[in-house]
């Protein structure tokens, strides 16, 4: 099954104060969505309201099959009540969050089976299907040769991959993935941002990624949602996005976008007070 995910107008809001005012995203098969903008802007808002974990004030989130003709087969109302059961929502659509347990007491492997849970029938073992998930989690993250460690004994940027290949796991049409290069040192942003255009373009994953590094949304993305106070600055294609004119206004400060001239890629120069030109 190809699974798409969209949120149609959404509000949201902390406690009484609205802080998503009628945003819209679709999430699908194959694309890689990025949502860029400032602190504050509600871009991981919205993602956890996509995953079901923020209680709608308004819109809907769909989640659609999009071999049956487009039309959804689930999906949340006004008041964020599901028509899927949190099980079956699980096995289509999964969220790496920011903020995530620390355990103890066990290994690597087991806590990447964890994303097995939605999969399995209460207290039963794990099958075969299960540990070639895990397996190939494990294999997907470069986790392979550290899957028997501690997870007590791991560095921060260890412990975001074995929460990565936890959700790989799971297994779902649909990866949200909230800031997944943070605490990540080079070599492993690069890897992380390869395995993200891997899922989309050979498995047909549909990705939502938040990303502050806006050079990392340039190189990754499909599609960039810019954020600004809660609602949609500009959407399409990272060129039409990522523009001079847009960057300058939503961060308040200035910003350059060129191109790499031997790569074609785009790159983003926000200038500073005293330094100029730094290239992000």
């Amino acid at each position: 099954m190809t699974t798409e995910l969209r949120g149609d107008d959404l509000v949201l809001a902390y406690q009484r104060e609205t802080v998503v005012h009628g945003v819209s995203v679709r999430i699908r098969p194959g694309v890689v969505t990025a949502l860029i903008g400032p602190n504050g802007s509600g871009k991981s808002t919205v993602l956890r309201s996509l995953a079901r974990l923020h209680r709608l004030e308004g819109g809907r989130v769909h989640v659609l099959d999009t071999a049956t003709d487009g039309e959804p087969d689930a999906g949340a109302a006004p008041s964020g009540s599901p028509a899927l059961s949190a099980r079956d929502f699980a096995r289509r659509v999964t969220l790496l969050s920011q903020s995530r347990p620390h355990p103890s007491g066990l290994d690597v492997r087991d806590v990447v089976g964890f994303g097995r849970h939605p999969h399995r029938r209460r207290f039963a073992a794990m099958g075969a299907e299960d540990l070639a998930a895990i397996d190939r989690a494990l294999a997907l993250t470069g986790l392979e040769h550290m899957q028997h460690r501690p997870v007590d004994q791991l560095s921060g940027g260890e412990l975001q991959r074995v929460w990565l290949a936890t959700c790989l796991a799971q297994d779902t049409g649909v990866l949200l993935l909230d800031e997944p290069t943070n605490h990540l040192d080079l070599r492993y942003q690069v890897e992380t941002l390869d395995l993200v255009r891997e899922l989309a373009e050979d498995h047909g994953t549909a990705l939502g990624v938040v990303l502050h590094d806006l050079a990392h949304a340039a190189a990754v993305a499909d599609e960039v949602v810019l954020l600004e106070h809660g609602r949609v600055r500009a959407a399409g294609a990272p060129h039409e996005v990522l523009t001079d004119a847009h960057l300058t206004e939503v961060y308040g400060l200035p910003i350059d976008v060129d191109r790499d001239p031997a790569t074609g890629a785009l790159r983003v120069h926000p200038r500073g007070r005293r330094i100029s030109r730094i290239p992000v």
